[in-house]
């Protein structure tokens, strides 16, 4: 069986980011923060409020900051492009960081995302060693807040997802949202067949960049649950990698120096299993349940059109970044059956190749 989905395209525009700095600024000693611990830090009294730097990717386009710390560029991804990074509950995940000048006594807190009540964790200071920061013991999204001499200042990107862990479902149901029954949760099968948490989407989170192109919005599965929130989303940061490679390969193949403006459109992003059991011709084991996979449509020659050209430019693409990128290996089904209404192409980060028509 096959990935397939009869939903509408609606394409939208990307915006044309910014050229990434080729250069640092002269003058700025630029030191990736160590790994020796940093002395404890008492209460800190912040004397001014929390500052956001320009989004999207302020952090690697040499965007001045108060101070002097930015994400390092493979904080992003390889594409360094990708906006998301995911942790469970209370683990220690790796976050890079530069900082120009003294790293010395920084200190760090998160804050929370497209929350109304504030996070616990949102209040707790903790001093910073080396590029290992602790994530929040609360799922949600979280930005890093630095912090040192009575300044504090956010990281706009990337965001840190807690998820909420696979354990938490109840049944078919999650906080009230339904979610289905995984092949995992059956005797039989393994238990990798199913994601390791859920993101916890609130109606503020909508348009918050995963990635450059990208929103988290996009990869929503498009049930029949609208007035029903939080909503949650497996979403796997080496998707978006992938896609957001695929994207720059098409620019490549134009000549362009920086991404293009170019119509796309997620037609499926994570699919819930209670969903995808009613897609026609699903597949038991569909990737998209698993949240590393989407099924895009992409005008790849900008004609405003999306025909089978467009449909083999993104074939060629996937197959040039899946060779550079073995890593990102995956499958891609090419649907260009006259049951669909426009031409699109799964994409999907599965770690092994496959390849289909539908």
């Amino acid at each position: 069986m096959t990935d397939s989905s009869r939903q509408s395209a609606t394409r939208k525009a990307i915006r044309k980011p910014g050229r990434l700095a080729a250069t640092l600024r002269r003058g700025v000693g630029i030191v990736v923060i160590g790994a020796a611990a940093v002395a404890m830090l008492g209460a800190l009294r912040v004397s001014r409020p929390l500052r956001f730097t320009a989004a999207p990717f302020a952090a690697i386009l040499g965007v001045p900051s108060s101070l002097g710390a930015k994400a390092s560029r493979n904080a992003f991804g390889m594409s360094q492009g990708v906006a998301l990074r995911e942790a469970m509950p209370a683990d220690t995940l790796e976050f890079p960081l530069e900082v120009s000048g003294d790293p010395s006594e920084l200190a760090y807190r998160w804050v929370a995302v497209g929350r109304e009540d504030p996070r616990p964790d949102s209040a707790r200071v903790q001093p910073l060693a080396g590029s290992q920061v602790v994530a929040p013991e609360t799922p949600g999204v979280y930005r890093l807040a630095l912090s040192q001499n009575g300044i504090e200042e956010v990281i706009a990107e990337p965001a840190v997802a807690v998820l909420v862990p696979f354990a938490s479902k109840i049944g078919g149901f999650l906080n009230g949202y339904r979610i289905g029954t995984y092949l995992a949760e059956r005797r039989g099968h393994r238990l990798d067949e199913r994601p390791e948490g859920f993101i916890e989407v609130t109606r503020e989170m909508m348009n918050l960049p995963v990635s450059r192109h990208f929103r988290i919005k996009d990869f929503l599965t498009h049930d029949a649950q609208e007035d029903v929130w939080p909503k949650y989303l497996a979403l796997d940061p080496r998707l978006l990698d992938k896609l957001e490679l695929v994207l720059t390969r098409l620019a490549v193949y134009r000549g362009d120096d920086s991404l293009p403006t170019m119509a796309l459109d997620v037609h499926s992003g994570y699919r819930t299993p209670a969903f995808n059991a009613k897609v026609q011709g699903h597949a038991r084991d569909s990737r998209h349940q698993q949240g590393d996979a989407a099924d895009v449509v992409i005008d790849a020659d900008r004609d405003g059109r999306i025909t089978m050209k467009d449909e083999r430019l993104v074939a060629r693409a996937v197959e040039d970044v899946e060779r550079d990128h073995p890593d990102l290996m995956g499958g891609m089904g090419l649907y260009t059956s006259r049951q669909y209404r426009t031409p699109y192409v799964h994409i999907d980060a599965r770690g092994k190749r496959s390849r289909w028509r539908g």
